[in-house]
């Protein structure tokens, strides 16, 4: 499509890929939706982003990023028949992490029919230069039906300066103002030499007479009741919290983060596992000629093994029902068991790190129960959401071998300090050996094991 033009496509559940080419030094882009009613957003809830991963109509969901031959692509489900009546058009915006957008190759956006595959419209943008956002294209309502419009606008102020264009409060960093300084003390006159008291006095007037009070008035009969008086007016509702635009992604490069500097040392820190199967199986599972695979018959399990100050040791896992606790040891509770992987709300593992000081290490694993032979046929994402912190994300897309069971991320207590290390390390079990030894042993936890079930 050139830009500027438009095209029907159908009132159905459609996949929108941001895409372009991978290479050193090429920024890291991320896809985005707005909702709009008359040009604006009706709230903050109308912006899908990695922060704000699906509306709670359930027409917008955040897929997240995979990486095949040579190609990134980051993806957002859009089902236009569950868009509310009110909303006129859906905004599709890219925003560049860590450089301009005119250091991202091949930069396209494209509309597929989600059930089938197939494409529906393409924009490839034709140029950038200083751009740190894009709205590459935008779905709106003609006469009850829907058109994609490619759009190519840029902007040099990024998402923020989109996203505060379309009416979305931005929760911008705090900046630390420099000290007060104190204020000089005030110069002092030197004290007056003490004067010498005078004599005493043989004679001491007396008190002057105080006037007595009036006594009070005689009781009434009748006491009027008391006015009413008017009530209060109700405390105006609390302004909703703005959306945070940060986000840390860790990489082979940089692989960790600080939590204590990121400020998310409290409060609860959620882990959450979301995969999608490859539609075409590559690397190692291809030489077993098994094309497809669907969700239903797709089970990963998101686990952790802990180790506490106390020097105790156990895991967290739904094998066995093994799912924890929250407000007592481990402080580490698996809310379910996910089969779908496909929703922000799936498989989620939770961390109270107001007990931050009970934690030694936490090593987040998972594993695959059934439905798939290798995390080759999968791409899934990692998010770290501190209650009080930047998200923490990264992609799971570099698994060449048969793999079963991944270790994903190392929480370390280093002494004042938590420590994120970004894993990714794809384990192959030795046969009759369970993927929770594995990893074990990897890991030189040092547990003793027994079959499970769930």
């Amino acid at each position: 499509m050139l830009k500027g033009s438009n095209t029907p496509v159908p009132t159905a559940a459609l996949r929108v890929e941001l895409g372009w080419r991978a290479g050193a030094g090429v920024p890291d882009a991320d896809a985005s939706a707005l909702l709009l009613v008359s040009g604006k957003v009706r709230s903050d809830a109308d912006f899908v982003f990695y922060n704000q991963p699906a509306h709670s109509s359930g027409a917008i969901r955040h897929e997240g990023k995979r990486t095949t031959d040579g190609r990134v692509t980051d993806a957002l489900l859009v089902d236009l028949a569950r868009v509310e009546p009110a909303i006129e058009t859906v905004v599709l915006a890219a925003s560049a992490d860590g450089g301009t957008f005119g250091h991202v190759p091949d930069l396209y956006i494209e509309v597929q029919d989600a059930a089938q595959g197939t494409p529906v419209a393409r924009f490839d943008n034709p140029g950038a230069t200083t751009e740190t956002a894009f709205v590459l294209g935008e779905f709106y309502r003609r006469q009850g039906a829907w058109k994609f419009r490619a759009v190519g606008q840029g902007y040099s102020s990024g998402l923020e300066g989109l996203a505060t264009d379309y009416g979305i409060t931005v929760d911008e960093p705090q900046q630390t103002s420099p000290a007060a300084a104190p204020a000089p003390a005030p110069a002092v006159a030197p004290a007056p030499a003490a004067a010498t008291p005078p004599a005493a006095s043989a004679y001491t007037p007396p008190p002057m007479p105080q006037p007595s009070a009036p006594p009070p008035p005689a009781a009434s009969a009748y006491t009027p009741p008391p006015m009413p008086q008017p009530s209060a007016p109700p405390p105006p509702a609390a302004p909703p919290a703005p959306v945070r635009l940060t986000k840390v992604t860790l990489t082979k490069a940089t692989p960790s983060v600080s939590l204590t500097k990121q400020g998310g040392t409290s409060g609860a820190l959620r882990v959450n596992l979301n995969w999608e199967v490859r539609k075409q199986f590559s690397g190692w599972s291809s030489k077993f000629g098994r094309p497809t695979a669907m969700h239903s018959d797709l089970d990963l399990d998101l686990c952790a093994l802990y180790e506490l100050s106390d020097g105790s040791k156990g895991v967290v896992q739904a094998l066995g029902n093994s799912f924890g606790a929250l407000h007592q040891p481990p402080y580490i509770h698996l809310d379910g068991d996910d089969r779908t992987g496909g929703v922000s709300t799936g498989e989620n593992l939770t961390v109270n790190l107001d007990h931050k000081n009970a934690f030694r290490r936490v090593l987040v694993f998972v594993t695959i129960y059934e439905g798939a032979r290798s995390f080759a046929d999968l791409h899934a994402s990692v998010t770290l959401q501190p209650q009080y912190g930047a998200p923490i994300e990264f992609s799971l897309d570099e698994c060449t071998v048969p793999s079963l069971v991944c270790a994903l991320a190392l929480i370390t207590n280093t002494g004042g300090d938590l420590i994120v290390q970004r894993e990714a390390r794809y384990l192959v079990p030795e046969r009759g050996v369970s993927p929770q030894r594995t990893v074990d042993h990897a890991y030189g936890w040092g547990m003793n094991w027994t079959p499970g079930r769930k």
